[in-house]
């Protein structure tokens, strides 16, 4: 069979094993009691793990490039090489009880793609890449997703080597120290599409009982911290009537954030997740209380309307309780639409396999959200066993993550073109 007809047939198939054994060897570095990993970026577990992708990736030949903000792009030559790679990848950095497959799946998911077609002796018109990106979890230094979101210019490389973890050390000063201050300057190498291979981190593919998840966007996000200014008073003698409670009143608007979701379903995200009390004493009624609202949907309008209802509603709160109420932005992330062109290939690799699809928006953010900023971008879930993410228990079945990497792989393929 010639490379163009193994190119097209459903038979050519990544291997399933090695890629789990390959997960298994990287989840080994900063593994936990209860079977995560503890990964934190730019760390020496991080570099280790760096270290040891990078060496898979030479030994199959690729070349690789690190950019001054750290990312990794782990190169195998097409037969044009003027053409702009067709890239996929992730981060390989994780929460402090994290797990095995966030993030590290799309990386090891993108090296098996490379290995198969070295098996296969198949050559692509344009180069393909397997990109790791730096600090996408965002747990040891913020902004969250730091290297994609240098690299398509979200904001600048001198903000995120500013950035301090708990102990004070810069990202600056860890990329040196770790050996991964590249030379590259960031956002310095084209890319022509981007694919990204992921565990869904939710429920609804399991609850579905389908393998593929198509992913037409990301959920966009606007985060705000909310003050609540009472009055602290004794508990036991101040009359109910005579009371300023700021946490009564900050009650009202959690239970709105939560309410204001489900009027703009089924996209809708409503979260309070941060709470701080002062004084936080048993007995004196609380003279302030801070929060954050985390709201989430599909598109600007319907962030900017449950917005609108969140201001208007506390507008109103304010004037009966008398309490004063600030409510301000801290972040926008605005929604993500992938192109349509490679959520086609995607939906017609699955085809192609033979695997049921069903489209998932996300509700997590993912560096596909910055690559998509630069180019054509998609991305490929798989479930994940109870929708458990972030947690050392996160889990997902070995031949789940094999049929996503064969569609990644068929997806690639259709954007690199087979060589004839």
């Amino acid at each position: 069979m010639d490379n163009k007809n193994i190119s097209a047939s459903a038979s050519l198939r990544i291997d399933g094993d090695r890629l789990w054994l390959s997960l298994m060897e990287l989840g080994a570095i900063g593994a936990t009691p209860k079977g995560g990993v503890c990964r934190l970026a730019l760390s020496d577990l991080d570099r280790q793990g760096r270290d040891l992708v990078g060496t898979w990736a030479r030994n199959m030949g690729m070349s690789v490039t690190v950019d001054q903000i750290g990312n990794i792009f782990m190169r195998r030559p097409g037969r044009n090489n003027a053409l702009p790679p067709v890239v996929t990848g992730s981060h390989i950095d994780t929460q402090p009880t994290g797990g095995k497959f966030d993030g590290n799946y799309g990386v090891l998911a993108g090296l098996e793609v490379v290995r198969t077609l070295n098996q296969h002796g198949i050559e692509t018109e344009a180069p393909i890449e397997v990109a790791v990106w730096t600090n996408e979890e965002g747990s040891r230094f913020v902004p969250v997703m730091m290297g994609s979101g240098v690299f398509c210019g979200a904001f600048t490389l001198e903000h995120a080597y500013a950035a301090t973890d708990t102990e004070g050390k810069n990202v600056k000063q860890e990329l040196e120290r770790i050996g991964y201050a590249g030379q590259q300057r960031c956002g310095d190498h084209p890319i022509g599409a981007y694919y990204e291979a992921h565990i869904e981190q939710g429920p609804v593919l399991e609850h579905a009982d389908t393998i593929i998840g198509v992913v037409p966007a990301v959920l966009g996000q606007a985060w705000y911290d909310c003050t609540v200014t009472g009055f602290e008073s004794h508990a036991g003698p101040t009359p109910m009537e005579s009371r300023k409670d700021a946490l009564q009143v900050a009650t009202y608007i959690m239970q709105e954030v939560v309410a204001i979701a489900g009027r703009h379903g089924p996209y809708g995200r409503g979260t309070v997740g941060f709470v701080q009390v002062t004084p936080n004493s048993r007995n004196v009624i609380p003279g302030e209380v801070r929060f954050s609202v985390d709201m989430r949907n599909v598109s600007d309008a319907t962030l900017d309307a449950m917005t609108t209802e969140l201001g208007t509603y506390i507008g109103k709160l304010r004037a009966t309780s008398g309490l004063d109420i600030v409510l301000q932005q801290v972040s926008y992330f605005p929604p993500c639409p992938f192109h349509p062109v490679c959520i086609t290939q995607v939906r017609a690799a699955a085809a192609l396999l033979g695997y049921p699809t069903m489209d998932v928006v996300s509700g997590a953010g993912h560096d596909a959200i910055y690559a998509a900023r630069v180019a054509p971008a998609g991305m490929i879930f798989v479930p994940c066993k109870d929708g458990v993410s972030h947690n050392e228990i996160e889990d997902a079945k070995p031949e789940h993550l094999e049929a996503g990497a064969n569609v990644l792989l068929h997806a690639m393929l259709a954007s690199a073109v087979v060589a004839n």
